[in-house]
């Protein structure tokens, strides 16, 4: 049974009752709570703690504040999600999620990213999600919980049946728990996505790559993928592509800041004329050049006609490249996303970027530039949008239509979360 809709007077009593001091942030994003309409609603709300994200400086949460948060919600049942990014959360407020957790049948969304909960934390957050049932959604991206905490996700997901997305970017996670997470997933029919960025490998020999290829021609529940930094290169490529050839459920490759070079993208224009169901693809910060955007413009040209947005940005990809992908716009209709800032930019690519705006075919919001005259001149300037603008935060306001500024959200839902 819910309480009544009144967050902050639950919360100023607890305080009192645990004789902790009221933090001012939580005391006024509670009073916002109760001010909102969908409270009543079945939908429920999402509490944004995140100590970042805001024009005046708050005092982050902690353990102890954590402690007296959760003994509020614990019969609020119309609090579903919780973000709580950016705070001073440690292994002991870890301790105080999991008991929270485990005695919560509520909450779908937590979000945990750059705090500073570690392996012993990550033990048991993953612990008590061997039973949870009703989270959705959970962040633990920048938390340092290395390998051995992520080895504890990873036997977390031989048995949840509930968990559709997780996020273990920029954890410190190894080859082990990259091979064992990729194992899991070949059970797992509940996770949609996942994003492993940034692990810390001892060797280049993609062994980490290979296992996940592997995974990836049985798995048929996985939508959104994130391999950026792992350090791939054309033989890691190669190997997804020959896996994404027996999938067809990927919609979302995120394979941005590895070593691909034009060779690896060769293999990635093939699987683009047979796919049929990769709709984002993200190869920023590569090294693809002109011959690797031409396999790119051949394919979406000719043959494909689900790609619904291309990162490029930069790849040292010059004109010659760059407007062959614009021309490929004209006949492919179905690319609406391409984001190319940081490439070699001349004066042909600004009057063919330019062109593809005037007459309708590219939307501002659904790229990185935006034209503009000098001295009668097309020259096209930096837009703030791209896959990944809100990867590592949220505005407090709405997304900005049509989705571009975070197409992985807009393109590809995952859940209501």
């Amino acid at each position: 049974m819910s309480v009544l809709p009144d967050l902050h007077l639950h919360y100023v009593e607890a305080c009192q009752n645990l004789s902790q001091p009221e933090n001012p942030f939580i005391a006024r994003v509670l009073q916002e709570a109760d001010k909102n309409d969908e409270i009543r609603s079945t939908k429920g709300i999402t509490l944004k703690l995140a100590g970042n994200n805001h024009l005046v400086p708050v005092p982050r949460v902690t353990d102890d504040d954590l402690g007296v948060l959760v003994s509020v919600l614990g019969q609020a049942a119309f609090v579903t999600g919780l973000d709580l990014a950016y705070n001073l959360l440690t292994d002991a407020g870890a301790k105080t999620m999991a008991t929270f957790l485990q005695e919560n049948s509520t909450l779908h969304y937590l979000n945990l990213m750059f705090n500073d909960i570690g392996t012993s934390g990550a033990e048991l957050i993953a612990g008590v999600l061997h039973s949870n049932q009703s989270l959705v959604h959970l962040r633990m991206t920048g938390n340092k919980i290395g390998n051995q905490g992520g080895m504890f996700f990873a036997s977390m997901l031989k048995i949840n049946s509930a968990l559709e997305k997780l996020d273990l970017g920029d954890c410190d996670v190894g080859l082990q728990c990259l091979i064992a997470t990729a194992i899991a997933l070949t059970q797992n029919k509940s996770l949609k996505a996942i994003n492993l960025n940034r692990p810390l490998l001892p060797s280049q020999q993609e062994e980490a790559t290979v296992h996940i290829a592997r995974m990836l021609r049985s798995n048929s529940s996985l939508v959104e993928l994130h391999l950026g930094k792992h350090e791939m290169k054309n033989f890691g490529v190669k190997r997804l592509c020959e896996a994404l050839y027996e999938n067809s459920s990927l919609r979302y490759l995120d394979l941005s800041c590895n070593n691909i070079i034009y060779d690896g993208v060769e293999f990635l224009g093939e699987l683009l004329k047979r796919n049929q169901t990769l709709e984002i693809l993200d190869l920023s910060a590569n090294r693809i050049e002109d011959v690797g955007a031409i396999y790119l413009s051949e394919a979406l040209a000719t043959r494909n006609r689900t790609l619904q947005a291309l990162s490029i940005v930069s790849n040292n990809i010059t004109g010659k490249g760059l407007v062959a992908l614009a021309q490929a716009m004209h006949s492919n209709m179905t690319l609406s996303h391409i984001y190319i800032w940081g490439n070699k930019i001349d004066r042909s690519t600004c009057v063919a970027f330019s062109e593809l705006m005037a007459v309708g075919r590219l939307q501002p919001g659904c790229t990185d530039v935006a034209p503009y005259e000098v001295d009668g001149e097309v020259l096209l300037a930096e837009q703030s949008h791209g896959l990944a603008k809100h990867r590592y935060w949220s505005p407090r306001c709405a997304a900005v239509a049509p989705g571009a500024a975070n197409a992985s959200l807009e393109i590809v839902p995952v859940s209501e979360y």
